[in-house]
């Protein structure tokens, strides 16, 4: 069990999410390129020092949500049960992250999380950030393969996991594009587990065998 967070500890993290808060509400808005830094200190009754402290660039106050997720995929692959496949577990934990509706599967249908994902991926120092995190996503998965496949190339471990990244942010993607287009997360929600399907299908026995070459 973890220890109890502190007084301390406590009023950094309540800080900090005043802090973000502030910050993706003044966005959303206004924009983002209307807004500085100095208007979100003022705002959230913080120094600039103090905002830098928390979030060292002004992207990071919208996209740290997302380094959230960074150790995620590789978690899983480690902490999977005995007997259970680096693969099998990530298929499964993205069918769970469907079913509970969890953003970063692009399933959710919420408006303060559709504002949210227009607001990072109507601009372009957001997207930019955001494939930064999933770089480092990618290689701690890689990490984490490498310990759990059977193979002394670590190519092996490297490829595959920049093929479960890809795969998980198209397939979000996919999810995000019908949910805008006006249907529901429950809705979609057979269509996005049939889709996640197919795709770890694929990861599993390559293309040749889903789909044979004419």
């Amino acid at each position: 069990m973890n220890a109890p967070m502190g007084l301390r500890e406590r009023k950094k993290q309540r800080t900090r999410e005043t802090i973000s808060d502030t910050a993706i509400t003044l966005f959303l808005e206004h924009g983002f390129d209307q807004v500085s830094v100095v208007d979100i200190a003022a705002v959230a009754e913080v120094s600039k020092p103090t905002l830098f402290k928390y979030f060292p660039t002004k992207e990071d106050l919208v996209v740290h949500r997302f380094a959230d997720h960074q150790t995620v995929s590789s978690t899983v692959v480690a902490e999977r049960p005995p007997g259970v496949s680096a693969i099998d577990a990530l298929h499964q934990h993205f069918l769970d992250g469907l079913a509970a509706r969890d953003p970063i599967t692009g399933l959710n249908d919420d408006d303060d999380v559709l504002a949210f994902h227009h607001l990072v991926y109507s601009t372009p120092s957001l997207v930019a950030r955001v494939s930064q995190y999933l770089a480092q996503a990618e290689e701690a998965l890689a990490r984490a393969l490498a310990d759990a496949l059977d193979s002394d190339r670590a190519i092996t471990a490297a490829l595959l996991a920049g093929q479960v990244i890809a795969t998980e942010r198209i397939l979000a993607s996919v999810n995000w594009q019908r949910i805008v287009a006006g249907r529901s997360a429950d809705e979609v929600h057979p269509e996005a587990v049939a889709d996640a399907d197919h795709a770890y299908a694929l990861l599993r026995h390559g293309l040749a065998e889903v789909a044979p070459q004419k």
